[in-house]
């Protein structure tokens, strides 16, 4: 099928590419030309502004959005709408909060437009293992797109569903990273145990390729603090200062909203505050396995 992107960062990058090796047909579209110049290189084809990219596409016109949420997200979408036509999709793969996302559907529909939102979980490995997808919106639409789906998913039987109506996606995505939050929160605490007990020189790198193998916390996490161990076995280079990048804080308003128990996710982001007052294993932990899946920056010790 053929597809329009937006957004040609690493993973905006990434999914062109896979989009492409199946054999898709892709328009790519970015604010930066080398991004550009850089996709039509994969295959695709380059658009050097948004009317560009809209042209270059046959109606129905379906375009995925792999742009920041807020306000960059709202002023391409804004853009794009005054550009598209009935019948067309745009589909949000970012992290949008699902309330602007519910709203931002019911205005495009007024206009005859659909929004499909993807939850999009797999950072920078997606190219390689493909991508876990979250999708809401309508179940039409969603069919009309599988076959994208399908290419962008781990296989195409898996890694993929229609989770519900609009905002559906992006409050599954949510909930997802909050117990991501959880769950990188627990392998740091326990790796910091292991490192203050000084009396055993533990090998802390081997003990996390130890429970790679068999053991019942074995995960893709686990892999991912296996890797970023044997590169720096005391992290010692990374600064502990763990960003939150919005999901988590938007996770633990909705257990308040709703009345319930979320207190792992909860204590995990006030774990993400903390780290950038405090020096501590855990925390360089933490900065490490976010640069691990996702590609997200650390700061440097002493930087």
């Amino acid at each position: 099928m053929e597809l329009g992107l937006v957004g040609l960062g690493r993973m905006g990058g990434n999914m062109t590419r896979r989009l492409i090796a199946a054999g898709h047909r892709v328009v790519a579209h970015d604010p930066s030309t080398d991004a550009v110049n850089a996709a039509s290189g994969w295959g695709a084809i380059g658009a050097f502004s948004l009317t560009d990219l809209v042209d270059r596409l046959t109606p129905p016109r379906a375009i995925w959005l792999m742009v920041p949420s807020g306000k960059p997200t709202e002023s391409v979408i804004a853009s794009l709408t005054d550009l598209l036509a009935p019948g067309d999709v745009l589909v949000d793969g970012g992290n949008s909060n699902y309330k602007d996302t519910m709203r931002r559907a019911a205005e495009l529909k007024q206009r005859g437009l659909n929004l499909l939102d993807s939850g999009t979980s797999g950072g920078v490995w997606g190219l390689q293992e493909g991508y876990c997808l979250m999708v809401g919106g309508d179940l039409d639409v969603f069919h009309r797109l599988e076959p994208a789906l399908q290419a962008l998913a781990p296989a195409p039987d898996r890694g993929y569903a229609h989770v519900g109506p609009s905002g559906a996606g992006h409050f599954v995505k949510m909930v997802h990273n909050g117990i991501e939050y959880g769950l990188m929160q627990a392998y740091a605490e326990g790796f910091e145990l292991l490192d203050a007990k000084t009396e055993f020189g533990l090998d802390i790198s081997a003990i996390a390729e130890l429970w790679r193998h068999g053991s019942v916390i074995r995960s893709w996490l686990l892999d991912l603090t296996a890797a970023a161990l044997e590169d720096d076995e005391t992290l010692q280079t990374v600064q502990p200062y763990v960003e939150d990048s919005g999901e988590g804080r938007w996770c633990a308003h909705e257990a308040i909203d709703l009345a319930v128990a979320a207190p792992v996710i909860t204590q995990s982001l006030q774990a993400r505050f903390a780290s950038r007052d405090e020096s501590r294993f855990g925390h360089r932990l933490l900065a490490a396995l976010r640069n691990q899946f996702g590609g997200h920056g650390t700061r440097k010790a002493g930087g």
